[in-house]
């Protein structure tokens, strides 16, 4: 089971903390510096070696689709203006090799729901889910979807994403607990969807990514709503651990929580000043930059 292949990626909420923005366009597609989000998480699978990538969309998420498709028009008119460069960029948003796959969640009943709704495309294997909302950036460095790829070839087992966070947010988060393996990895013992504070387990928070067996599918059908009145993941993962080994890791790299205003900004901000063509510019604006 060691190779991972295909990538999930649940994107058909509504954005509903981005309005009036998310009105006509997806959350996913507000873009950071130069990028789209989805373009983010795309890429960090691909960089760890997944060419099925497989978007779980909404109603409304057309142009998340039209995204990676392919775009004649623009990409003929850069070739006739020799505008190389961009042309490469453009046909590189899909590389080759590399397929997507577009299915349609009628209802948004969860995360879990989400993730059941790609086991046609996923079939009997071990796959990634991203969350594209969770920006990971770990620049010089192994992407948060590769370093867990290398954790579940270790393990052959399930794996989680984690952070450390304040127990006064632990009900904004999946939390885990469980005793330490080595620096970064931790088995889990228990795993709770958005704990009251005074019942989380520990203080690590779980994040947009994860490695799944294909168990998991079945744990999703058998797991009844919970919190939001949704189908959770988190719950499901609960009881697949019942049966199955899984581990917890706390990557390395910085995360912004995009599905917030000020994470979203602080990714633009700190993004632009590590970006090869913007960095050297945009440091002495904002030095130069007075506040009233």
């Amino acid at each position: 089971m060691s190779t991972i292949r295909t990538a999930v990626f649940p994107v058909a909420g509504l954005g509903t903390r981005f309005l009036p923005a998310t009105k006509a366009m997806p959350k996913e597609m507000l873009t950071v510096v130069d990028k789209p989000l989805i373009q983010y998480a795309s890429e960090e699978a691909v960089k760890a070696g997944m060419d099925t990538l497989v978007f779980v969309v909404g109603r409304t998420k057309n142009a998340i689709i039209d995204h990676y498709d392919k775009a004649y028009e623009l990409e003929t008119e850069l070739g006739l203006r020799g505008k190389t460069h961009m042309l490469e960029v453009v046909q590189n948003v899909v590389p080759d090799g590399v397929r997507c796959v577009f299915i349609r969640q009628a209802e948004a009943r969860g995360l879990g729901h989400a993730v059941l709704c790609a086991e046609p495309a996923v079939g009997n294997q071990p796959f990634a889910v991203i969350l594209p909302d969770d920006l990971i950036y770990n620049k010089g460095g192994k992407s948060c979807i590769q370093q867990m790829v290398d954790v579940f070839r270790q393990n052959e087992a399930s794996v989680i994403g984690t952070q450390t966070v304040a127990r006064s947010e632990s009900h904004k988060y999946g939390m885990v607990a469980g005793p330490q393996i080595s620096e970064r990895v931790a088995r889990v013992d228990d795993i709770v969807e958005k704990p009251d504070p005074s019942e989380a387990p520990s203080d690590q928070g779980v994040v947009g990514r994860y490695i799944l067996t294909p168990g998991i599918f079945d744990k999703i059908r058998a797991t009844e709503r919970g919190a939001g009145n949704e189908y959770q993941l988190t719950d499901a993962i609960a009881n697949l651990r019942k049966s199955e080994e899984i581990f917890a890791y706390s990557f390395e790299g910085r995360r912004y929580d995009c599905g917030s205003k000020e994470g979203y900004l602080e990714a633009n901000v700190e993004i632009a000043l590590q970006h090869e063509d913007l960095s050297e510019s945009f440091k002495a604006y904002l030095k130069g930059l007075k506040l009233d």
